[in-house]
């Protein structure tokens, strides 16, 4: 587990357009999981101890954000020759055990988190109503796996903000994880 951090938010570069299988069954494109006032498009998976430590606070952020226009997507990218905890019958399990509220998408091929330019899990990058990027930050503060604080959490206040203003905060402390297992 090689510790990464993401990089500063590209502010307004356009989301990038995919198509995978989600854990029900079905192939989603961004056009399908586009929300009226905004998009989080997040890149996890289901061995992580930096995924594990905000799960519950992730599935509560994105059943919160819901209510102000903005659609959640989950999306593994892992090799799961290398990496089978993170394959897609364990994703079905990851999913259902943590009652995501939200569509969980393999990248088979690891093309869409290439396209993204994700690093690492968790990696958020949140959109405005046209697709722009505004957020690329942490959920929350961390410290030896805990959450620091309870409330809400930098996501969702960057999330409301995007649903109100169309602009996420100017200032964003990086999300930090283990770096995407990129097949070889």
């Amino acid at each position: 587990m090689a510790l990464t951090k993401t990089p500063i938010c590209a502010f307004g570069k356009k989301a990038e357009e995919f198509k995978l299988r989600s854990t029900e069954g079905k192939i989603l494109s961004l056009k399908d999981i586009q929300g009226k006032k905004g998009t989080l498009i997040m890149f996890i998976c289901n061995h992580c101890p930096y995924v594990k430590a905000i799960i519950d606070d992730l599935v509560n952020d994105c059943k919160e954000i819901k209510d102000f226009g903005i659609n959640s997507v989950a999306i593994c990218s892992n090799d799961v020759k290398n990496y089978p905890e993170d394959s897609f019958e364990k994703m079905i399990d990851f999913a259902k055990e943590n009652n995501f509220s939200f569509p969980y998408l393999h990248d088979i091929t690891q093309e869409v988190a290439k396209k993204y330019q994700a690093v690492c899990t968790p990696d958020f990058f949140a959109y405005n109503s046209n697709l722009e990027l505004q957020y690329r930050g942490r959920i929350r503060e961390l410290k030896n796996l805990k959450p620091i604080s309870s409330g809400e959490s930098d996501l969702s206040i960057a999330l409301k903000q995007i649903s109100i203003t169309g602009k996420g905060p100017q200032n964003q402390i990086p999300s930090m994880g283990c770096n995407i297992k990129w097949i070889k």
